[in-house]
């Protein structure tokens, strides 16, 4: 079944806790695997950031809004478990528990006014009612419709550059990434007489090998013909390493020709660069950071 939104967790967390006792935030998350029929692929998706599952994500969401609403309380380092209020709340025999029902305890409502949270149920975004996002959700979405934003504008900006522009940009960029030194002494810019080289790179800060670049601002699709070139001018050079980057995107025939080469081939997409640009800071700068704090539980075990 579809991964469930943290509201719809809520419930069947509080049911798990029936029981009285402590219980660690990873059996819980076990547990309710198997009660929602999470795959194994469910269970595994990660958040865009990659760094926690989604499933995992929401259910620690849902245990910090029932805790707000005091209908489950923390123990000992990692544990908690239902309260009185929790177990009362269960002889009522709901058959959902959200944020609109949280909304009783003043406790909630106090936590809701301090954070400005705001969720209104209804509301479409690429699919999903906003109601299902956890706050790290929002924010994770928020990044990556910004960072989006930035690569699109940063493949129209290379476009309206002059072809010199970009070569030295491709160049500046590997450098970038940890081939060769510094500018000066790993990446120079070069014109072969038959066109197909546009860049040379040192593979390391010692310059035991190169690599041979070539660089094209295209709007159309990249084919075979085109690698084929590239790779015949790596022979006049006797090279068996290059990077084919482009502002638009390669044909299947092309990625397959490359697959099957002795010649070691990267070919780099206009996404990809967008992005290899945005994580090395090349082009761009940084507005603003923001730090997503969470509790260090190792800290707080009172010897």
């Amino acid at each position: 079944m579809p991964i469930p939104d943290f509201q719809s967790i809520m419930l069947p967390l509080l049911k798990y806790l029936a029981d009285q006792q402590e219980h660690s935030l990873r059996d819980v998350i076990d547990s309710l695997t198997i009660n929602f029929e999470l795959c194994e692929a469910e269970k595994q998706k990660l958040l865009p950031s990659g760094k926690q599952a989604i499933f995992d994500n929401r259910v620690g969401w849902a245990r910090t809004y029932l805790k707000k609403a005091v209908l489950l309380e923390s123990t000992k380092r990692g544990f908690f478990q239902i309260t009185v209020r929790g177990s009362e709340v269960l002889k009522q025999n709901l058959q959902l528990i959200d944020i609109k029902y949280l909304n009783q305890f003043p406790e909630f409502i106090a936590f809701k006014n301090k954070t400005s949270l705001e969720i209104t149920p209804g509301i479409i975004d690429n699919g999903i009612e906003v109601k299902q996002k956890t706050p790290q959700e929002y924010l994770e979405a928020a990044y990556l419709e910004i960072k989006q934003g930035v690569a699109e504008e940063i493949i129209n900006r290379i476009k309206a550059c002059s072809p010199g522009f970009f070569e030295r940009l491709v160049v500046k960029l590997l450098v970038k990434m940890g081939y060769g030194g510094s500018i000066k002494d790993a990446g120079t810019v070069t014109r072969s007489k038959d066109g197909g080289i546009d860049g040379i790179i040192k593979e390391d800060k010692l310059g035991l090998d190169v690599i041979y670049i070539q660089a094209k601002r295209w709007e159309g699709t990249v084919g075979r013909p085109e690698i084929q070139k590239f790779v015949g001018a790596l022979h006049g050079f006797q090279s068996k390493k290059g990077v084919f980057i482009t502002t638009s995107s390669f044909s299947n025939e092309a990625v397959d020709y490359v697959s099957k080469i002795t010649n070691k081939i990267v070919l780099i997409n206009g996404d990809r660069l967008a992005q290899l640009m945005l994580e090395y800071s090349v082009g761009v700068s940084t507005v603003e950071v923001y730090e997503v704090k969470k509790i260090d539980e190792d800290f707080f075990i009172d010897e």
